[in-house]
């Protein structure tokens, strides 16, 4: 291993990082809102939209990652709309996580017992009144351990953001591969920036889910 070329090239990691994150931080964003709209739409059944969410879940779990962003970026011009190779990314994260945190959403949803609404709507409340205060607190309680897994994944799949021409972490371990043919080196970099990334958010995870358990929620 050479140390002296880790240590050179170790701030383009650090750089490569902060886009990568940067990146992820949107995606989980707009994620969590595609998913609470989604979620919503099928909990109360709305007719037609119900159907067209269906069918944007299904579509998105069952397609790569990839496969999107290939098609954001390279079929997207062909039709005259062009938009940047960040943005690309953001939408390809979104559109995949947003299925999955509908489904997670959804779980909790379900879990709300229905005489819990309906003695909301005896006391008066309305529903947009009964969704913020009685099921929404209870449903994303009961879905943490499904948000903290979607949250991880996420950012995993930002591994194949090289392929849209951005200068995340795989791209940079790449390119130092392409340059120089320091693979043990350059991959032992790329590891050790997604476990810096990831570990930390993986055992707050855990400590989280732990004390929700422990305090009753979810139960």
């Amino acid at each position: 291993m050479d140390f002296d070329f880790m240590a050179e090239y170790a701030p383009m990691y650090v750089t490569a990082a902060g886009l990568t994150l940067r990146i992820a931080l949107w995606g989980i964003f707009f994620s969590l809102l595609i998913g609470l709209f989604c979620s919503l739409i099928q909990y109360y059944k709305v007719p037609v939209l119900r159907r067209v969410i269906g069918v944007y879940i299904e579509l998105s779990r069952n397609t790569p990652l990839l496969v999107q962003l290939f098609f954001l970026y390279f079929g997207l011009p062909k039709l005259g709309v062009v938009i940047s190779s960040e943005s690309c990314a953001v939408l390809g994260l979104s559109f995949l996580g947003g299925s999955y945190m509908a489904e997670a959403f959804r779980s909790g949803l379900e879990s709300v017992e229905k005489n819990q609404i309906e003695a909301g709507l005896s006391i008066g409340l309305e529903h947009a009144q009964i969704i913020r205060y009685v099921v929404l607190p209870q449903a994303v309680s009961v879905s943490v351990p499904a948000f903290c897994a979607n949250i991880i994944f996420l950012i995993k799949e930002t591994s194949v953001f090289s392929v849209v021409a951005l200068a995340d972490l795989m791209y940079v371990a790449k390119d130092l591969i392409g340059l120089y043919y320091k693979t043990d080196e350059a991959l032992f970099l790329l590891v050790t920036s997604y476990l810096v990334i990831l570990l930390p958010i993986s055992i707050a995870s855990s400590l989280l889910e732990r004390k929700m358990r422990y305090a009753g929620f979810g139960n």
